[in-house]
């Protein structure tokens, strides 16, 4: 079993921005050498990369820049843009099978001055595929068919778009408090989210995820390692992932399926967690996930929210400490797994005390990573 045998030894990070003046490639570098220099291990020693598919930089260019003259595994997993958990997943599982020994786990974006997932660029398919039901019909970018899935779960659930609005006050707050956030210095009441304009209803423009250039990495090794280190570690006390079919129903997350498999592999329950980070590209689902992964019931995910259940000050389980996509970066989940490892290894700027597992969701049921403190 997987269970604490594999560890996140390091993470890595750029500073977030709107224009980076640099390559994807050289932002993904940037990450993944300062991820090492936590990990205190050498570039030399890394024996296996994977990235999202939409990343530009492959494998084999990355691991020319770094030196390396062979990789014993390598890869990429493109179930959409949101598979950092699963991308954790195979690198764990990589380690834990004897196949790699040290995996770096990367991401490198211009996502505000390059091509720009909100509009289409990236996740376009100009009307091909399934694509050619909806997309000449004005369902271009994600926001299009997310609302309309919105809606119909707004209404059988009975959230509230103040109770959205909620969720966005929760993250900026969080943000307030990590320098490395986007809106760092920039506060957010529920007037002002109710204030403010639609993008696309029900999402008005602060439930929207920010467009941000920037890179992150983790380097994965054995706990064993990890720990000789004398560093903090992150272990994995559970990690999956979960594919799904184009024309699934999207009234319910890919997270009703996961979560039963991944609470068995951790020998967990939903209550034993401290602290979670949910993929939140657009501020709704970060309800939605905290029902279907068993946080709290199917409707109660709103008044949760509301009620101040969710905030780092007084919550009783605080949800996207750095502040998430929303208020921090938007770097398709990788800011979320760097803020799980923080968590788990005390070094939040809204630490949780005494954290012992810091869950995260980085696809609302494509991947989720359990980490425990090492």
């Amino acid at each position: 079993m997987l269970r604490n045998q594999v560890a996140i030894a390091g993470v890595g990070e750029t500073d977030y921005s709107r224009d980076s003046g640099r390559s994807e490639l050289t932002l993904a570098l940037q990450a993944i050498q300062a991820a090492l220099a936590d990990a205190g291990i050498s570039a030399d020693e890394v024996d296996g990369l994977v990235r999202w598919t939409v990343d530009t930089s492959a494998e084999a260019e990355v691991a020319a820049n770094l030196g390396l003259t062979s990789l014993s595994w390598f890869g990429e997993i493109s179930q959409a843009g949101n598979v950092g958990a699963a991308l954790v997943t195979s690198a764990a599982a990589a380690i834990h099978a004897g196949l790699a020994n040290v995996v770096v786990v990367y991401r490198g974006v211009n996502g505000r001055s390059g091509r720009r997932y909100g509009r289409g660029e990236v996740t376009g398919r100009a009307g091909q595929g399934s694509a050619a039901f909806s997309e000449p019909f004005g369902v271009l970018t994600p926001q299009h068919g997310l609302a309309m899935h919105t809606r119909r779960r707004m209404h059988e659930t009975s959230t509230t778009e103040r109770q959205i609005g909620m969720v966005a006050v929760t993250e900026r707050g969080h943000a307030n408090r990590n320098p490395r956030a986007t809106f760092y210095d920039r506060p957010l009441t529920i007037e002002d989210y109710m204030e403010s304009r639609y993008v696309v209803e029900p999402f008005r423009l602060f439930a929207c995820c920010l467009e941000t250039d920037g890179g992150g990495a983790l380097v994965l090794t054995s706990t064993e390692r990890a720990k000789a280190s004398g560093r903090p570690v992150a272990m994995i006390r559970a990690a999956a992932m979960c594919g799904y079919a184009a024309d699934r129903s999207y009234i319910d997350t890919s997270a009703v399926t996961l979560a039963p498999r991944l609470w068995e592999q951790a020998g967990l329950a939903p209550s034993d967690i401290d602290v979670v980070q949910i993929y939140d590209h657009f501020a709704p689902f970060v309800i939605f996930a905290l029902e279907d992964y068993g946080f709290v019931e199917r409707g109660e995910g709103g008044p949760f929210v509301e009620s101040g259940g969710a905030m780092w000050d007084g919550g009783a389980l605080p949800v996207n400490t750095s502040g998430g996509h929303l208020s921090e970066a938007y770097l398709q989940g990788m800011n979320q797994l760097i803020e799980s490892v923080r968590q788990a290894r005390g070094e939040s700027t809204a630490q949780v005390d005494n954290a012992q597992f810091s869950f995260v969701d980085t696809g609302v049921g494509t991947g989720a990573v359990i980490l425990e403190r090492g």
